[in-house]
């Protein structure tokens, strides 16, 4: 018997141990895991600690270390890398099942879409509805997004000051940096596919704020008008504020009263609410309502806000959302007293109420007041305000100002203004949710909220140069979320915006950009949430490599599209329903004559080689007429052109939105036409100011680097506020002591909270109305579908716009925005050989031909050929001036008579500044040095007879000019001067 059972106990042991020598199994299954890293990784040593393999049961269990939980797996990936550790092991073990452990977790559990319980929102009423806008049917139509873009200036009781959470460091700052990828382009991008998007910070860089109180009726400029149902008080409290800062105590929105009507069908007479304000300038502002709680609210409160553009209408499910500021969008406001929003009362469900609380316009600056001892507040002191804008500080005190309970916006109870700013986020998560199908059983605000994203950047440094790269933060803590779905799914939410991320940079910029892990762990943004949530580390802000990237605008609208992709992804997945991404902008747009008065609008599809879906269906075509603030829509069409009839000779400038049912594109650029009807041949101007881009960067090896300000500070889109101050720290081997002190990319501060203009985009319409002035009729084309198009005999002026256009890297992948593409150069020869004349003005002019790192040899010599037997003028040598003054000289062309001009060197909100003038010099015998820069009498410009026509070059842009009569005072004297 002994002898039998330890036969026994042989058999059955043998059909668990492997069947190669020890640690070889173990080297073929880690093999075949490394197969499976998705490119470059950040995330450390994947390892196999053991193979078990059960002959019995046919079992192979792979046991790894937890960091082999970040591979992105999908089951098509899952079940290739199982097959590959089978082919490894051996051919016997063909038909064996393979399990693969990360820790304690199996990563069948980990894998995409793996089954789980996941569920939306239940109610079907959707909660904020833009009326007026496209229909996004297959995009995030309906979606309510919390999201917020990592930290801000907060107050520090210790030092008793304002400061930054994170250090400044490359020119930027994390606590500003974050919003220039959430502001300009993430929010938009979501709002254009149909979402709702709902922030925790303020979103409007306007330092102008009105409040529009209905608690104040005799002052406040809110007024209301009776129809067949009169306004009442509404039960509880509303908004109220006293116009001074907000102490410790202060809770707007319990401080105050509201109005409330019983609503009535569309047909009976409605009654009204009206909130008017002085707008003190022109100018875009957020425009935010709020409304109090009431028992039998309306879900389609229906408010007009009346912009320059027209009325824009909005339906608001006033059963959610009740007692916080709630964001309408963006709108341009006319200058004056106006109403700005209107209420009514007719609703389409019967027996229900609106409310009318306060109205808020514009961002403002900071109202909260700290100060390191609360409890010493008086009437006379409440401690410090901030003395930035709004849209800087925390989201701990736009919650205090939004109505957020002391629970969310200071659970530290006004101790600790760090760490309430970042709790304070997913607390505000949970009170927007509570109430709701996605949080019953909570207190809130019932809003069913989708998703949380939080937008970070790491630190970090490699000396190197190699990229720290994307980190997904979630967790699973606690098992499931406030509807019940298992918090899983936020694995799957972090997978999907994390290989979009990837995949796109690897694609367009950098294809090392490191995918470093997805971590499960109780980051309190990432475990607070009880919606679907992740956080991104996105880049180091500490590193130079991410940053070179990190500060152009064109990668992060790439990064912003991507993150937007993985929520609409993942959105459309848990709905189980097709998606569609919006389109890109569109391209080659050009204005062409066709007939009498009548002029063809005409452009390209922007091919999106990243998404197959996002194809537009249709496109929207919008006017601006004269000098308005605004576009407004007058055609969708669904051909690629649409001609025009104008009947007068103001300007008319035209945008193409591009369409399908995911969404709407960013706006093209803006082209114009002015058709004076005075026979006068028009002026062709050609946009070739595309570029938008990081600043000018250089290192030395090891013991140098950083960005120059002083060569060029770079492009921002349309405007930038993340921009702090030229870097002033550039040795590569001093280290982070102190925020105070950070070492190597350390920057100053001179910039923080002010916004920088950069590429509106719409200098055609500048060039066109000092045209305009001189009494010529014009067109315009973008540079990419002017060169492509027949020369035209007929044209006799082209006035190139270059503006900072120049030759720069798109990453690894090649160069853009060059002054004077091939194409670019054959038709303006040919042009010129037809007789064409040309005004050219740019910051590069020259420098992009003459001196350009990015050319051979021969490309150079050819380059340099066209600027002087072309267009007349050679390089003499970049950043000529610093002052941004320019003066008219003797030469032999006396048209240009001795006028002075100055021009933006400096960087302002109005106009992108120029750091680098170019001089230029005469390079044909018919050619004259015509200005020079003032302070040191280097030549600036240059103008040409060059047989059968005439060139003038200006090594500055024309459209930075700073004064409208001295811009119209050169395009005359430009014009005159090719009529002779």
């Amino acid at each position: 018997m002994k002898h039998g059972f330890i036969a026994i106990l042989l058999s059955l042991n043998a059909l668990c141990i492997p069947t190669m020598t020890a640690g070889v199994n173990e080297d073929a299954a880690l093999a075949a895991i490394n197969a499976m890293r998705p490119g470059s990784t950040g995330y450390g040593a994947m390892s196999v600690k053991k193979v078990n393999i059960d002959n019995r049961k046919k079992i192979i269990t792979v046991s790894c270390n937890e960091t082999t939980a970040n591979l992105p797996l999908t089951a098509e990936k899952m079940q290739a890398l199982k097959a590959d550790i089978l082919s490894r092991l051996g051919a016997r073990f063909k038909d064996y099942k393979v399990v693969i452990k990360a820790g304690d977790t199996d990563l069948d559990a980990l894998v995409l879409f793996a089954p789980k319980h996941l569920t939306g929102p239940a109610e079907t009423a959707p909660f904020v509805t833009d009326l007026d806008a496209e229909p996004a049917s297959a995009g995030l139509q309906g979606a309510n997004i919390a999201l917020w873009q990592s930290h801000g200036w907060y107050y520090e009781p210790k030092l008793d000051r304002w400061e930054w959470q994170r250090a400044r460091i490359f020119e930027t700052v994390e606590d500003l940096y974050t919003q220039s990828y959430v502001m300009p382009f993430l929010m938009p991008m979501l709002r254009n596919a149909g979402a709702y998007v709902m922030s925790p910070r303020e979103r409007d860089t306007n330092l102008t704020e009105i409040i529009v109180d209905g608690s104040n009726t005799a002052t406040s400029g809110y007024s209301e008008r009776n129809g067949s149902r009169r306004w009442e008080d509404a039960p509880g409290n509303g908004f109220g504020w006293n116009g001074q800062p907000l102490g410790t105590a202060s809770r707007p929105f319990s401080e105050g009263t509201a109005r409330s009507v019983a609503t009535v069908s569309p047909e009976d007479q409605p009654s009204q609410a009206v909130w008017t304000a002085d707008i003190p300038q022109a100018d875009d502002y957020a425009v935010y309502i709020s409304y109090a709680i009431l028992p039998d609210a309306a879900p389609d409160a229906k408010y007009t806000v009346h912009t320059a553009e027209g009325d824009r209408h909005f339906t608001v499910n006033q059963q959610m959302g009740a007692g916080t500021w709630i964001y309408l969008g963006h709108f341009p406001l006319a200058a004056g007293r106006r109403a700005v929003v209107t209420l009514d009362n007719t609703s389409a469900i019967r027996g229900t109420a609106v409310s009318a609380d306060a109205v808020k316009i514009g961002g403002g600056m900071g109202l909260v007041a700290r100060t390191a001892d609360s409890a010493g507040e008086s009437s006379k002191h409440i401690g410090q305000l901030s003395g930035y804008p709004k849209f800087t500080e925390g989201a701990r005190y736009f919650l205090q100002w939004a109505g957020a309970p002391d629970s969310v916006f200071t659970p530290s109870a006004h101790v600790n203004d760090y760490t309430d700013d970042y709790k304070s986020r997913g607390l505000w998560v949970n009170w927007l949710a509570g109430g709701s199908s996605m949080l019953p059983g909570r207190k809130g605000l019932r809003i069913p909220v989708d998703l949380s994203f939080a937008f970070h950047t790491d630190a970090g440094t490699f000396k190197n140069d190699s990229i720290v790269g994307t980190l997904g933060i979630y967790s699973t803590a606690g098992d499931t979320l406030g509807n019940g779905s298992d918090r899983i799914a936020s694995r799957d939410f972090t997978d999907l915006v994390m290989t979009s991320i990837t995949d796109d940079v690897r694609a367009t910029y950098e294809p090392r950009w490191t995918r470093r892990g997805m971590w499960d762990k109780s980051y309190y943004e990432a475990r607070v949430p009880e919606v679907p949530a992740m956080l991104l580390e996105f880049l180091s802000h500490q590193n130079f490599a991410d940053m070179k990237y990190g500060l152009d605008p064109a990668f992060r609208f790439v990064v912003s599209r991507a993150i937007y992709k993985g929520m609409l992804r993942f959105l459309a997945r848990r709905d189980g329903r097709p998606y569609i991404v919006q389109p890109l902008p569109v391209k080659d747009f050009a204005i062409n004559a066709v007939g009498n008065r009548t002029y063809r609008l005409a452009w390209t599809e922007n091919v999106d080689t990243l998404e197959s879906t996002a194809h537009p269906t249709h496109y929207i075509i919008e006017e601006r007429v004269g000098d308005a603030l605004s576009f407004q829509r007058i055609a969708t069409a669904d051909t690629t052109f649409m001609d025009v009839t104008v009947s007068d000779s103001d300007i008319h400038s035209y945008r193409i939105i591009a369409a399908n049912d995911g969404g709407t594109a960013f706006p093209s650029e803006v082209l114009a036409l002015c058709d004076l009807g005075n026979g006068s041949a028009p002026v062709t101007v050609v946009n070739g100011f595309t570029r938008i881009s990081a600043p000018d960067s250089f290192e030395y090896g090891e013991s140098f680097g950083g960005f120059n300000d002083a060569s060029d500070r770079g492009v921002p889109y349309i405007e930038d506020i993340s921009y702090i101050g030229a870097q002033y720290d550039f040795r590569r081997d001093r280290p982070w002591r102190d925020d105070d002190a950070p070492g190597f990319g350390a920057s100053n501060a001179d910039f923080e909270g002010k916004v920088v203009a950069g590429n509106t985009f719409d200098y055609v319409y500048t060039h066109g109305t000092a045209i305009a002035a001189a009494g010529r009729s014009f067109i315009s084309s973008s540079a990419s579908a002017w060169a492509a198009a027949p020369v035209d005999s007929a044209a006799t002026v082209v006035d190139i716009i270059l503006g900072k256009q120049k030759e720069i890297a798109r990453g690894r992948y090649g160069t853009q925005f060059k002054t004077f593409t091939p194409a670019m150069q054959a038709k303006i020869a040919a042009q010129a050989t037809a007789g064409t004349s040309f005004l050219v003005s740019g910051a590069y002019v020259a420098t992009d031909l003459s001196d350009n790192p990015h050319s051979s040899a021969a490309t150079a010599k050819a380059d340099i050929a066209f600027a002087r037997e072309v267009l007349g003028y050679d390089w003499r040598t970049d950043r000529a001036a610093v002052t941004g003054s320019v003066k008219e000289v003797n030469s032999r062309y006396d048209q240009f008579e001795g006028a002075d001009f100055s021009f933006r060197q400096d960087w302002n909100a109005d106009v992108y500044a120029v750091e680098s003038p170019d001089a230029v010099i005469p390079a044909a015998d018919g050619a004259s040095t015509i200005m020079r820069y003032s302070e040191n009498n280097i030549p600036a410009a240059v103008a040409a007879r060059m047989g059968k026509y005439s060139t003038v070059v200006l090594g500055f842009p024309f459209e930075v000019i700073t004064s409208p009569q001295g811009r119209n005072t050169l395009m005359r004297q430009t014009l005159e001067f090719f009529k002779k």
